[in-house]
């Protein structure tokens, strides 16, 4: 008897102390089975071309529930429509938190919305990942620490373009058109710093809001204005307005667009090619339409995906291949995390990503965080568009945010 009770203890002393079980704990949105997810994009509204990022992640995600899960759990992903209206994001937010008690919210895209769900989402202390968004202050680890972009930081981009002018047109008459939210204001300021003393080259500067109906009015002034180089620093349903008021007026200067509306399918199809001939812009996202890229394994591993789990999805459009690099980061950090699926858990593993290399994202490009580093990637690569698509000049910039 004695002998059988203490085979009993000592077999449910293993158990308990088993490491398997040991290791597994869980916050709200997390299970034996699932991992619960929250994401706002712009299903509707005046960037809805953005809508393809959260079909996108939708779509991985289907793809990743078939292979089994990550950690044998599914991703529950849910996503809602902010319509870019931060008033909206905020009310998605509290549901996704509150009500659908998700683990981490992740991809939640526009500075204008992430923005005004920031101190919510530190307060409450559940991770806010892979902001879609260069938004500079979500990389402050010390006023957010339970923040993070994805993106490049606006202001870096800003003063990739500000070196870019002053070494190949130290004489130009610029003129500016941004949105006045938050990101317009972010790159521009990247831009103004870059530019330092010589910020008298811009000659006008003019903004729109995202309710326009058009900013014919604003590029009409521009023009007016004697610039020979244009700043387009707009959204892509503003940008394809511009560039096609670029054709109407005859008005050819230097052009430099903004990563955010680069997508040659998104954008520039719809804003007539022609139009769009030599503008520049900085990216850290392979352009699809690059034939350098014809056989790389990631992007014929992203064709695959999409052709699949997207069928018609329109491959021109670089936003897909952007959402499934940030698709792929989840997945690294979910995976990261094992079976130890808490908030604070997760937020440990964002910031613990060393030299992750994602296919997706330009060549040399490799994603680092720490506690005290919230921007995973800050390089990016120079393109001018010729024809009808993107072709990359000069080596990898880097556009430090302190000097």
């Amino acid at each position: 008897m004695k002998s059988l009770i203490l085979s009993t203890f000592t077999a449910a002393a293993m158990l308990i102390g088993s490491p398997a079980l040991a290791q597994k704990k869980y916050d709200p949105g997390a299970s034996d089975t699932e991992v619960k997810v929250g994401n706002f994009v712009p299903y509707s509204g005046p960037a809805s071309a953005y809508g393809i990022v959260g079909q996108t992640l939708a779509a991985y995600t289907k793809m990743v529930n078939e292979k089994g899960g990550i950690n044998g759990r599914k991703i529950n992903l849910v996503s809602y429509d902010d319509a870019y209206s931060p008033p909206k994001a905020v009310e998605q937010t509290r549901k996704l938190v509150e009500s659908d008690e998700v683990l981490f919210m992740y991809q939640t895209l526009g500075t204008p919305s992430n923005s005004a769900i920031l101190k919510y989402m530190n307060s409450r202390k559940v991770p806010q990942l892979m902001v879609s968004s260069g938004g500079t202050k979500f990389g402050d680890h010390k006023e957010y620490p339970w923040t993070m972009p994805f993106n490049s930081p606006y202001q870096a981009e800003g003063r990739i373009y500000a070196a870019y002018i002053l070494k190949n047109h130290p004489n130009a008459k610029i003129a500016v058109l941004y949105p006045n939210d938050d990101y317009g204001k972010d790159i521009y300021k990247g831009i103004r710093d870059g530019l330092a003393a010589r910020t008298s080259m811009i000659v006008k500067e003019l903004t729109y809001e995202t309710s326009d109906p058009t900013i014919d009015s604003q590029m009409v002034a521009l023009k007016g204005s004697g610039a020979d180089m244009f700043l387009n620093l707009t959204t892509p349903k503003f940008a394809a307005m511009a560039i096609r008021k670029l054709g109407e007026l005859k008005w050819k200067p230097v052009h430099i667009l903004n990563n955010v509306s680069a997508s040659t399918g998104a954008v520039i199809k719809p804003a007539g090619y022609d139009n769009a001939q030599d503008a520049i812009t900085a990216t850290y996202v392979k352009d699809p339409t690059d034939p350098q890229f014809k056989n790389d394994p990631a992007i014929k591993e992203w064709e695959a995906f999409v052709d699949k789990y997207m069928a018609g999805g329109d491959k021109t459009n670089s936003l897909i291949l952007y959402a499934y690099a940030a698709a792929q980061v989840m997945e690294q950090i979910v995976k990261q995390a094992g079976d130890n699926l808490t908030r604070a858990n997760i937020m440990k593993q964002a910031e613990n990503l060393k030299d992750l290399k994602i296919g997706a994202l330009m060549n040399g490009i490799v994603m680092n965080t720490s506690p005290t580093d919230h921007y995973p990637i800050e390089q990016m690569q120079l393109m001018r568009f010729k024809g009808e698509r993107w072709e990359m000049f000069g080596e990898l910039l880097e556009g430090k945010l302190t000097d």
